[in-house]
């Protein structure tokens, strides 16, 4: 019923860093649009190449609007379908229950531990976070729990795929940016840690 829709899937899921550099720079004139609103449809398309397109966002506008764009376009995304999971998520929760009986291990898990799994889940790009979302939508995490999770996790995600995409060679040619991302991740981390304490005290 929807063989119409394959084409459309397969250009979607076909496009490279160079083809997504063409496209926002045609839609140029719509200034930051275009490198918001293709990250925010990753997330609700998950088949979209994520990394080619924060690099194809850090090449065409720069590293830091690159990232702010991705990260704003990709937190829009995730947000949105944690809210439509939370609003529609009961009857899809116990089809997944029923399914797959070993996913309320993972549903308790995400809500015994709050910020920790899903921080860590968003700053990894092959995690499918789609899923994530939904699971967080359909768990009982409070919305600033997730919130965190998904701006600081995505933060660090987007920024190392910037990083990378904006000089790849560069960022092999100095090891050192390496260790600045890790740095990084664990200072998100823990800044994490103390508002999930703060919000669950």
């Amino acid at each position: 019923m929807l063989e119409w829709l394959e084409p459309i899937y397969q250009y979607l899921a076909q496009l490279d860093k160079n083809q997504i550099q063409e496209m926002l720079y045609r839609y140029s004139s719509l200034g930051p649009l275009p490198g918001i609103a293709l990250p925010a449809a990753e997330a609700l398309l998950p088949f979209l190449p994520l990394f080619i397109i924060v690099a194809g966002n850090a090449s065409a506008y720069g590293l830091w609007l690159g990232f702010l764009y991705s990260w704003i376009g990709t937190v829009l995304g995730a947000f949105l379908v944690f809210i439509a999971a939370r609003r529609f998520g009961g009857r899809f929760s116990r089809y997944v229950s029923n399914k797959y009986p070993k996913a309320d291990r993972f549903f308790s898990w995400i809500e015994r531990k709050g910020f920790t799994p899903l921080f860590l889940m968003y700053c990894f790009p092959f995690t499918p976070s789609f899923f994530v979302n939904l699971a967080a939508g359909i768990s009982t995490v409070p919305v600033r729990i997730y919130l965190a999770s998904v701006m600081l996790g995505k933060g660090v995600m987007v920024f190392m795929i910037s990083f990378v995409g904006h000089d790849w060679q560069g960022f092999f040619a100095y090891p050192w940016r390496i260790v600045f991302v890790i740095a990084g991740l664990i200072i998100l981390w823990y800044l994490g840690k103390r508002i999930e304490k703060r919000y669950q005290s």
